[in-house]
């Protein structure tokens, strides 16, 4: 049992919704979803607990949003258009004042890219969130569209969109780790909390870019996966990764006393900024710039993929730099 509130109670009070684009959501013992014609299934499962993915004071309308921003991330690193979700949710106690912000938060989000919620379960239990979506990728003349890890090619440019550091920023600043301004922390503490899925820009990628992954656990760390899947290396120019921190960030690093190598480290392993990497050829340079222009998207371009394995970081003056950067790893 979860308290006063009883489990059916809890899920048809802030979690039932008619269907709309599924055949059948929640209520059965199976949502039934019929993908469009000529399209095929893309699904990305992640699960967020407290104290290892967010912090139990953790406003719980963030944390809804944050909860399936991270799988609607996954969508847009493979180029998919959202169909459907599901949430699996074990909740110490059933609490009102937790769940209306907390469903809220998930469900704004979920209405603001035609994604609904078609099914999942609760129980009682340590606060673990799990959810796993579904979407849609177009397939043209028997090949999928879909974005993958594989297909980046020696000679290819690689892009990141957005900005990096900020998530980490904030990080370190709740930990206590550095001080912050209260407006520097609050707006370093959105991107961490609310971060912004590239779905726009991974369709509009659809045919443009060769390979594709979110930026979840650092970038260095995320894009040696597009490495070893499509067997080559990279070099990124340094100068110009800076130019991916934002503005409020350097601010807020400058006041904090961050150095240049701080900042630089929050930038190429800070994780949790859910930005895209992304690898087109150079004769894709304009259809790239369109693609960011529809998607109302930055993105810049840091390096490029050598046919030479490995990862390499250069200096302004194209001089090799040490790189003790370490990425995000559960187990490590």
């Amino acid at each position: 049992m979860l308290g006063a509130m009883g489990e059916f109670d809890l899920i048809a009070r802030y979690f039932t919704r008619p269907a709309r684009r599924a055949a059948l959501g929640v209520g059965d013992d199976c949502a039934l979803l019929q993908p469009a014609p000529g399209t095929q299934l893309a699904i990305s499962c992640d699960m967020l607990v407290e104290g290892r993915h967010f912090f139990p004071d953790v406003d719980p309308f963030t944390l809804g949003h944050k909860a399936l921003a991270v799988n609607l991330s996954d969508l847009a690193a493979c180029g998919a258009t959202p169909l459907a979700f599901t949430l699996a949710l074990a909740l110490p106690r059933a609490d009102d004042a937790w769940l209306e912000p907390f469903s809220r938060g998930l469900l704004r989000l979920a209405d603001a890219h035609g994604c609904e919620l078609v099914g999942g379960d609760t129980t009682q239990g340590p606060l673990n969130i799990c959810i796993t979506v579904f979407g849609e990728v177009p397939v043209v003349g028997g090949q999928s569209q879909a974005l993958l890890r594989s297909g980046a090619r020696a000679g290819d440019d690689l892009y990141v969109s957005g900005t990096l550091g900020d998530a980490r920023l904030a990080l370190e600043a709740l930990r206590g780790a550095l001080p912050l301004p209260a407006r520097a922390l609050a707006q370093a503490r959105t991107r961490l909390e609310q971060p912004t899925p590239r779905v726009a820009l991974g369709q509009a990628l659809r045919g443009v870019a060769s390979a594709a992954i979110d930026v979840s656990d650092g970038l260095l760390g995320d894009l040696r996966h597009i490495l070893t899947a499509s067997r080559v290396g990279a070099t990124i120019q340094t100068e110009l990764a800076t130019s991916l921190i934002a503005t409020g960030s350097r601010s807020a690093g400058e006041s904090a006393h961050i150095s240049a190598d701080k900042q630089l480290e929050f930038i190429l392993s800070g994780g949790d900024d859910y930005e895209l990497a992304f690898t087109a050829p150079v004769s894709a340079r304009d259809a790239v710039q369109a693609a960011s222009q529809l998607a109302q998207t930055p993105v810049t371009r840091i390096g490029s993929i050598d046919s030479d394995a490995g990862l390499r970081l250069v200096d302004a003056q194209g001089q090799l730099m040490p790189s003790s950067f370490a990425s995000f790893d559960h187990f490590a």
